[in-house]
């Protein structure tokens, strides 16, 4: 069983179970980049002929990007890692943390290159009421995450290790950060700040990997703990992530008072919409709003499994380990056991 308190028979790599965990963490390695490297100052000379509009939407982004990094990080330390048993999901779940604080690293480095107001990102969240919501409503899972300890042998202990799952790696990770992905990336469509664009491309390496991996220990569980499966459960995870996707498209509204060019809160909102029906189809479960996806050059980076496997070909000079470890046969996709 995944979940549970590990043991000292827990604690060797061989033989290995959950071989799909080793995978994901030995391509993090190989992802491995580092924030410095990227010249974000060349960026400045477009920075200065951006709107009002724009800079706002760059500044908005980084308020919620910059704390959501931190919260996840935390999230992870205190109310995943502690409730698995397997040695190779620890080792993953390591290199996945590392990976949060250099985002907020990356972030930090947005903050101190553009003439943003430091103090005024970081208060966002108390004077924009749709941040403040989304804030409410991850709070309540990050608080029965690190400050409850769950009885991880209950059914409803890991009915609500799932629950937290779903509201942290699906809707945070899966939806909302992939929403404010697409925006910075827009900015690159028009030749607008492209090396910030190529900082969310290495941010969007790791996040696949991290959403592979939730994706994987979601299906993992519910395979092992059948108990929990329900019609009931099931509805109500559906539900985790559409109140999720309501609090996103309320934040896009004011992340776009005005519209940019190319873009306003509708068109960020169908992406949103589409994005999570993949999620949702990802978890086995059926797709809820059956939407196009308005950004087609997003399509590679909203499907998860297409996205990791797509990276898996890439040979690029911040790729490290390459050849450090002999690539194991992947055991093939896992069918949801809520489809059963």
């Amino acid at each position: 069983m995944i979940l549970g308190k590990a043991s000292p028979t827990d604690m060797n790599l061989h033989p290995m179970k959950y071989k799909w965990a080793y995978e994901l963490y030995n391509q993090a390695v190989r992802n491995s980049w580092f924030p410095h490297e990227i010249p974000l100052g060349e960026d400045l000379v477009d920075w200065k002929k951006m709107t009002e509009d724009e800079r706002h939407a760059v500044e908005f982004l980084m308020a919620f990007f910059n704390p959501a990094e931190l919260i996840v990080n935390r999230s992870l330390a205190l109310g995943v890692y502690p409730y698995l048993k397997s040695p190779e999901c620890h080792l993953y779940l390591a290199k996945q943390m590392f990976e949060e604080a250099n985002h907020c690293v990356a972030f930090e480095y947005v903050l101190e290159t553009f003439p943003l107001d430091r103090d005024k990102v970081y208060n966002v969240h108390l004077d924009t009421d749709s941040m403040a919501k989304k804030e409410a409503f991850i709070n309540k899972y990050l608080i029965r995450m690190t400050e409850e300890n769950l009885d991880i042998e209950s059914a409803e202990g890991k009915k609500d290790f799932v629950r937290n799952l779903v509201a942290t790696n699906i809707v945070m990770e899966g939806i909302w950060f992939y929403s404010g992905f697409m925006v910075a990336l827009s900015f690159r469509q028009r030749n607008q700040l492209r090396n910030l664009g190529s900082m969310i491309n290495w941010v969007i390496r790791d996040e696949s990997l991290h959403l592979k991996f939730g994706i994987h220990l979601i299906h993992t569980i519910l395979e092992e703990n059948p108990e929990i499966l329900t019609e009931e459960f099931a509805a109500e995870i559906k539900n985790i992530v559409i109140e999720g996707v309501e609090l996103e498209a309320a934040y896009n509204r004011d992340l776009f008072p005005n519209g940019i060019l190319g873009l306003n809160a509708d068109y960020v909102n169908q992406y949103v919409r589409y994005v999570a029906d993949r999620r949702l189809e990802e978890l086995g479960l059926e797709a809820h709003y059956n939407v196009t996806n308005p950004a087609k050059w997003m399509s590679t980076a909203t499907d998860v499994f297409e996205l990791v496997n797509f990276f898996e070909q890439q040979n690029t000079a911040y790729e490290v380990d390459a050849h450090g470890h002999t690539k194991e046969e992947k055991p093939p996709e896992e069918k949801s056991p809520i489809q059963e």
